[in-house]
């Protein structure tokens, strides 16, 4: 049997970055914004996240010889977004990053922490994280409505390509977004400031702060964990390939870490994108796909040069088209959320009471619905479950 040329796994890395990174990065930004990062602290982030997870990619798929490739945390980033700002502002998320990469870098070293936040029924997690999406998640509907001159483009893009080629269908819409802002620009006739278009990386003091630590770094640990590290191992594992968990989590915890004060919010394992590279598409043998990781890590750092020039495009958008872009990303995370959080008739009461306090986006003492949907969710099912016999399997007797 022929080898495949070696450029089939570099093409296969450089589809999976930009698929990841054309999907998500709207999200990425709108969620920066909304916890108080300034369009330029939002830039930064971006560039941040871009350069720590295209170096974890390279140092893990060139270290253990697998296609393990990296990512950006998008359901953290839409945590972020249903968060809105906390009492201390920037700072305070960004002291909140650093507290969510400890906890990462503390699931390495300390594998009782891995096995407490297992603990955590998946339909809670997994409900938690759908009540965060849904309000992102309804952007394309409100928009057609608020301006659908901009956003009946994207819809439609979307759509078509959902049905021809459901890997490139939110890539496209984001390419008839830029198209819209383009139109929009000319138009109007506005220059673009050159200087928005250059990537730079802006330093924040992070500070703590009880609402930050609680709202932000705990959830979005949580969901790290639940929607992206655990069933990023898992589709590895469906592959062949057995992921090193301690040192994979020793590594993006430590970019989490470097990237924290630049804005990034968190790395992780890639879930969904990881089958881009790890699958016989990458390359028939399985042995050579780790060529697939590399090229991922290497082409996320070229893209992080563009951060700039992407933040500058969500920036100058009209009203709405961005935020639709968002909402068309995560329709697939959402529908996977609900899915996993009603599949088991046993749960599902504890599920939905977790999935509308997380929706209604309420606050409490300066902690965001988040947490207190988590809180919701494990007392409901504490109340219903406690002092209760597990249910026998079918033709066993007590």
């Amino acid at each position: 049997m022929p080898t495949a040329p070696l450029s089939r796994p570099i093409l296969a890395g450089v589809v999976t970055a930009l698929v990841g990174f054309t999907s998500s990065f709207a999200v990425v930004l709108t969620g920066l914004g909304a916890v108080g990062a300034t369009p330029a602290q939002a830039a930064s982030g971006l560039l941040a996240v871009s350069l720590t997870m295209g170096v974890a990619c390279i140092v893990l798929a060139w270290r253990y010889r697998m296609p393990i490739t990296a990512a950006w945390s998008t359901p953290g980033a839409a945590l972020l977004a249903a968060t809105g700002a906390v009492e201390g502002g920037w700072s305070a998320a960004v002291g909140a990053f650093l507290v969510t990469a400890a906890l990462i870098l503390l699931t390495a070293l300390w594998p009782a922490l891995g096995a407490l936040i297992a603990r955590i029924p998946p339909s809670i997690a997994q409900a938690m994280l759908a009540g965060v999406l849904l309000p992102l998640c309804l952007a394309p509907i409100t928009g057609l409505v608020a301006n659908p001159w901009g956003v009946v483009p994207v819809v439609l893009t979307w759509l078509v390509f959902a049905r021809l080629a459901p890997r490139w269908a939110v890539p496209l819409a984001f390419v008839a977004a830029a198209v819209v802002v383009a139109v929009s620009l000319a138009q109007a006739g506005a220059p673009v400031d050159g200087g928005l278009l250059v990537p730079r990386l802006e330093l924040t003091a992070p500070t703590l702060t009880l609402g930050a630590l609680v709202g932000i770094a705990l959830p979005l640990f949580i969901v790290t964990m639940a929607s992206q590290n655990v069933p990023g191992i898992a589709i590895m594992r469906s592959f062949g390939y057995e992921v090193p968990w301690r040192p994979a989590m020793l590594v993006t915890g430590l970019g989490t870490a470097a990237g924290a004060t630049a804005g990034g919010h968190a790395i992780n394992l890639a879930a969904i994108s990881a089958a881009l590279a790890a699958s016989p598409d990458a390359d028939p043998d399985p042995r050579r796909r780790w060529v697939a990781g590399v090229s991922t890590g290497a082409s996320y750092l070229i893209l992080g040069g563009f951060s700039a020039a992407f933040a500058a495009l969500v920036l100058l958008a009209p009203e709405a088209v961005i935020p639709a872009v968002a909402g068309l990303a995560l329709l697939g995370a959402f529908g996977a959320s609900v899915q996993q959080a009603i599949d088991d008739p046993g749960e599902r009461l504890p599920a939905v009471v977790t999935f509308l306090v997380a929706a209604s986006g309420i606050a409490v003492l300066g902690v965001s619905a988040a947490f207190w949907a988590l809180a919701a969710g494990l007392l409901v099912r504490l109340v219903l479950h406690v002092g209760r016999r597990p249910p026998q399997e079918p033709g066993r007797s007590g």
